[in-house]
């Protein structure tokens, strides 16, 4: 998932978020007040007085609540680590939990630091200085409540490992100091660590903190809240987009045992049940009388056919022109015409969509894995009909995201909400949707049509490229439709429009699509075809000029120096130039990702029938300070393991409007069996981090494609590959 828009870095002081410490008696929480946040004074009754970057508890254990949703990607573990680096904490006093949605609070620094949200690889970006800032401020609080203590200065105590201690042989642990370190005044001077003394930063010291409850079952998601009288909603939705309820009849839904309501929301109709199975059968036996004459009823194909038609006519907006390109390729010594074509993807995380909305009194909770945490938290308190601050989020750890959890117009919390004020809030409700809901009736990478003319002179070297995109805008007609700039949605030519590539005669226009199937950010987002193109493009024109593909990419990348080093050492580690083993070849790509580099190197065996199977992915990646290299190996690996499933196999069709795939038995994604090696070598640097969840996406693709070329000759231009035709 990835902004809409970029915005300055705001210049937030660090008293702006640290402030205030703790509860006496209840150990040291370290953070600010919502009361003083919000100029209010005092908290209002039954309101949490504090909210916090992190609680030190009487048992010394140490607990930080993560602004950003945990997907999987690891983030509260990188959070911990943060903070255990500058407290000198022991890793295995360290826990983590989602924070409840508060953007003044919890604002993610790396997009504005307006908005409490999760996308874009920006976690740990966001999270770098204030989380180090929180642990050292805590660390300074508990030596001094020590020297209190021990009456002797506070230069003379150490901590190590969750132990602070004094030559003279006086020790105490975290715990022990909580409560008199609440009681002092927060120090303005702390100083953060120098990089050279980190312990855990940058080390494989610090492991994942969820691995053994995700391993034993222990950790729980949404679809575990249990609260009491709760009753569990599925929906019915039109089966077009677009579509609405007419009319329904309940009478054979109700019969159903365990039903309990049925009743109308704004996308359907939904069944209420003491359980998920009531509520699954019962929607079987409902019967709904749809308005489906203003819903899409085109399919793929045809969709598809109008976007090649489109792709003849002037574009609806231009998005770059610089030098001549028209003349350039005019003069062109060999011209390269390509067209490429990208279906719907569907993000199909392992846990569908699903909320639970409890409102007590003229209080409301929701529980969920909200990537927009406070934009979800605004549209759930305007549906339930009360002030924001009357609204609690719980933010649950979810099983992947992959942007699925960030819609604009919040529609799962909305259902939640709008369920259980239909019942008149007597209990309260948690809506699933199965795998077949979120499949057929989800949000999707846009389909995309590019049409590229790139040229090379006499001596080789790349003189113009003129590319036409032809797809949806994410953006257009949302909540976001206002960072439509100029008629260019940034989404729909990312990865091409600011390509590092020196082309002296470069051309980009954009023709953007009306099509009635609902889009959302997939992981990479526009960079998951563009850097396709884009690289299997220059691939080609490498292999027209006579030139080694990675000596051709570094020439057009003279200027951008982490480019190269990353080029550079997966070639080396790659054994790129040595021979391979009869029947493998090898392939290469590069793409930067919102400040992240990466490179890989493809190595693929070809059978005799054939086919290829992709052995081997060798990836150097350049994100800055590797906070948990453990960690930065897993997303490239997770990352590359996506994106090769969606190169090889998924796609989403329609018919009719209506969606072909139901479930992973039609929307393939790769398999273990299907998972090759992955080799990860991460470039070192001081520079502050980027993100690491979606920069290994875009290269594979390409990669494999090009090592495909490389054995056959044949250049993959229609996905998925499975489709097998270029």
């Amino acid at each position: 998932m990835r902004a809409p828009f970029k915005r300055p870095q705001p210049n937030l002081s660090r008293r702006h978020f640290l402030l205030v410490t703790g509860v006496a008696g209840a150990g040291l929480t370290l953070g600010m007040p919502l009361f003083a946040a919000e100029q209010q004074g005092t908290p209002a009754a039954g309101q949490t007085p504090f909210e916090a970057y992190l609680r030190i508890a009487p048992d010394s254990s140490v607990t930080v609540l993560s602004a950003h949703v945990d997907m999987g990607q690891g983030i509260y573990t990188g959070i911990a680590t943060l903070v255990a680096e500058e407290l000198d904490a022991d890793p295995a006093q360290m826990r983590a939990e989602g924070a409840a949605g508060n953007p003044k609070l919890y604002a993610n620094l790396a997009t504005g630091g307006e908005k409490q949200e999760t996308q874009g690889s920006t976690a740990t970006s966001s999270s770098f200085e204030r989380y180090r800032l929180a642990g050292a401020t805590a660390r300074a609080m508990l030596v001094q409540a020590a020297a209190a203590e021990w009456k002797l200065p506070a230069a003379q105590i150490t901590v190590k490992r969750g132990v602070v201690s004094h030559s003279s042989g006086k020790s105490a642990s975290f715990g022990a100091l909580a409560e008199a370190a609440a009681k002092l005044p927060v120090p303005t001077d702390i100083v953060l660590k120098n990089p050279k003394d980190w312990n855990y930063i940058g080390t494989e010291t610090f492991r994942r903190l969820d691995s053994a409850d995700k391993s034993t079952g222990r950790q729980t998601y949404t679809i575990d809240v249990k609260l009491p009288g709760m009753l569990t909603a599925v929906i019915a939705h039109p089966p077009q987009f677009g579509g609405t309820v007419r009319s329904f009849d309940a009478r054979a839904a109700k019969a159903v045992k365990g039903v309990v309501e049925v009743v109308a929301i704004s996308r359907g109709v939904a069944v209420l049940a003491d359980n998920s199975w009531a509520a699954i059968k019962g929607r079987e036996a409902l019967t709904v009388d749809w308005a489906l004459e203003t819903a899409e009823k085109r399919g793929s194909e045809q969709l598809m056919a109008e976007y090649k038609r489109l792709a003849a006519e002037p574009p609806t907006a231009v998005a770059v022109t610089r030098g001549e390109p028209d003349a350039a390729l005019a003069g062109a010594a060999r011209v390269v015409e390509a067209r490429y074509e990208f279906p719907y993807l569907a993000h199909a995380p392992m846990e569908p969509l699903d909320a639970v909305a409890w409102r007590r009194g003229d209080q409301l909770e929701l529980w969920g894995g909200f990537q927009l945490t406070d934009h979800y938290h605004a549209v759930a308190a305007r549906t339930a009909e009360l002030p924001l601050e009357n609204v609690k989020l719980h933010v649950m750890m979810t099983g992947g995201g992959f942007g699925r959890r960030g819609t604009p117009d919040a529609q799962i919390a909305v259902e939640a909400v709008e369920c259980a004020k239909a019942i008149g809030w007597r209990a309260p409700v948690k809506v699933l949707w199965t795998r077949e809901d979120d499949i057929t009736g989800g949000r999707y990478r846009p389909m995309a049509l590019h049409v590229v003319k790139a040229g090379l002179d006499a001596a080789g070297k790349l003189v113009g490229w003129k590319h036409r995109i032809v797809t949806q805008s994410i953006l257009g007609g949302t909540l976001f439709d206002a960072y439509v700039k100029d008629g260019v949605d940034w989404s729909s030519v990312e990865g091409v429009v600011d390509t590092p590539y020196a082309v002296p005669n470069f051309a980009l226009d954009l023709t953007t699509t009306k099509v009635g199937v609902p889009l959302l950010w997939w992981r990479s987002v526009g960079h998951s075809h563009t850097a396709y193109v884009m690289e299997t493009m220059v691939d080609e024109l490498a292999a027209l000029a006579g030139r080694d593909p990675i000596v051709f990419r570094q020439e057009l990348l003279a200027g951008n120096p982490r480019h190269l080093r990353v080029l550079k050492l997966a070639a080396e580690q790659a054994g790129w130039g040595r021979p391979l083993p009869e029947g493998r070849f090898r392939g290469v790509a590069v793409h930067e990702f919102y400040g992240t580099v990466a490179a890989e190197v493809a190595e693929i065996a070809i059978d005799r029938k054939g086919g290829f199977r992709v052995e081997r992915v060798v990836c150097a990646v350049d994100c800055g300070v590797a906070v948990n290299p453990d960690q930065v190996r897993a997303q490239m690996e997770g990352s590359i393991g996506f994106g090769l499933g969606a190169i090889l196999h998924s796609q989403i069709t329609l018919s009719d409007g209506k969606v072909d795939q139901t479930n992973f038995d039609s929307y393939e994604v790769l398999r273990i069996s299907e998972m090759p090696k992955i080799e990860v070598h991460i470039v070192p640097s001081g520079e502050k981090p980027t993100g690491v969840g979606e920069p290994g996406l875009p290269p594979v693709g390409p990669a494999v494609a090009n090592a495909l070329a490389a054995a056959t000759g044949r250049r993959v231009r229609i996905l998925p590959m499975d489709r097998g035709t270029g």
